[in-house]
């Protein structure tokens, strides 16, 4: 169907168009005129400058809801980021945010645009909390915030899983404490980024891995850092991570007065990684106190009981042994002196008795003494082999005799022999 339209004002070039369309939007919506807009985030982009497709918060339909395409230039989106790092905020699909900026037009695409100035960083703040109470509460309904605490964890923890950026200043505080320790720990490391966009899939896998390796205890560490830097640690993906974990999952994550979901849902959580080594060693070391050190001291003193019960009563016998030799040796002495005394009676009787019977003898030898008879005329013959002749049997007739007197010896020669 053709349509006659009369012309009745200037035909515009597209470049006129554009200027005429810039015009009005800068009157209404221009860097003069600067506006707040609220919307929810649907994608994030950075290099140098910032972009942002937002969508209306307000709509319920995924399919319908209008786009902005926002950016923030580098120049402005630096302090920016540092105030939103400062509070722990990261720009990321899903947080609804209101932004303040100006409506630009790009004629050679044709596109309508919104450049960003200020972000509500208190409306951000706010939003951030409701998110992460949300999360916190649909992790309490379906029981994951204690689930981890109902592992069991092994009594002597000497096999260590660490999820950690090796070489940063947590990685050294916490393994510190464990190479400084008088215990063997055996640290299996699984290297991740621990802040950045990526650092919260590579935590989950982490966990994941060490919880397969058959560790006796997980350990999340991360040194201090600004609210933005620790806000993986507030992820869902890792709070979900370490609840599923059948390991114990131990954390020390920033410094005193830092609290993330991932703490919450730990099985323990320290202050700092420092702390959390600290609590890692302390309970190798209070197991070994108590079943090492404990029972050796009960033994060392039970042995020195012994020792010094042994010690008195060996004092005791000793005592007794001294002065039982002391009397025995005494009572010897005594039976000694009186057997020397019986002794020396005894001697002196025998020699008595000796005494008279060598008198006796002496008197018999005299009365019987040989000379004594030959004075008395009595002589003594004997033959030529000098045996005394008492018989006729011991000569022969024409034998030499020797005939002893008392006053000498002469010879002679038997010339008969006659029995009476």
């Amino acid at each position: 169907m053709a349509m006659d339209v009369e012309m009745t004002d200037e035909v515009l070039e597209v470049a006129q168009f554009y200027q005429l369309l810039t015009a009005h939007l800068e009157e209404g919506f221009g860097r003069r005129r600067p506006r707040w807009v609220r919307g929810e985030i649907a994608k994030v982009y950075e290099k140098g400058h910032v972009y942002l497709d937002m969508v209306d918060a307000g709509s319920h339909s995924d399919t319908k809801r209008p786009v902005l395409n926002a950016h923030c230039w580098a120049t402005p989106w630096g302090p920016l980021k540092k105030r939103l790092a400062a509070e722990g905020v990261v720009l990321q699909a899903g947080m609804v945010v209101n932004v303040y900026g100006y409506v630009d037009l790009y004629a050679p695409q044709g596109r309508i645009g919104f450049t960003i100035t200020d972000v509500d960083v208190e409306g951000l703040l706010g939003d951030v909390a409701r998110r992460r109470q949300e999360l916190i509460a649909r992790l309490l309904s379906e029981g994951l915030v204690d689930k981890n605490k109902h592992t069991v964890l092994s009594a002597v923890p000497l096999r260590v899983g660490l999820v950690a950026s090796p070489g940063t200043e947590g990685y050294n505080d916490f393994t510190g404490q464990l190479l400084n320790s008088p215990f063997s720990f055996e640290v299996t490391v699984v290297k991740t980024l621990v802040q950045g966009d990526g650092a919260p899939l590579q935590i989950a896998a982490a966990l994941g891995a060490l919880d397969e390796r058959g560790v006796d205890v997980i350990c999340v560490v991360r040194g201090g850092g600004s609210k933005g830097d620790l806000a993986s640690f507030d992820d869902e993906r890792v709070a979900r991570a370490i609840a599923n974990c059948t390991t114990p999952v131990f954390t020390g994550i920033g410094h005193t007065g830092d609290e993330s979901v991932a703490d919450l849902v730990a099985h323990t959580h320290a202050i700092t990684p420092t702390k959390l080594g600290e609590e890692v060693v302390g309970i190798v070391a209070r197991w070994y106190d108590s079943n090492v050190q404990d029972p050796a001291r009960r033994l060392l003193n039970f042995s020195r009981d012994v020792l010094d019960e042994a010690s008195v009563y060996l004092a005791e016998r000793r005592r007794t042994m001294i002065f039982a030799v002391r009397d025995r040796l005494r009572a010897e002495e005594r039976h000694l002196a009186t057997m020397r005394e019986r002794l020396v009676a005894q001697g002196r009787a025998v020699l008595r008795s000796a005494e008279l019977m060598l008198q006796s003898n002496r008197q018999l030898v005299v009365a019987y003494d040989p000379a004594r008879r030959l004075a008395q005329g009595w002589s003594v013959v004997t033959n030529a082999h000098g045996a005394v002749v008492k018989s006729l049997g011991d000569i022969g007739v024409g034998d030499d005799v020797d005939v002893r007197v008392s006053d000498g010896v002469f010879g002679a020669r038997v010339t008969k022999k006659e029995t009476r």
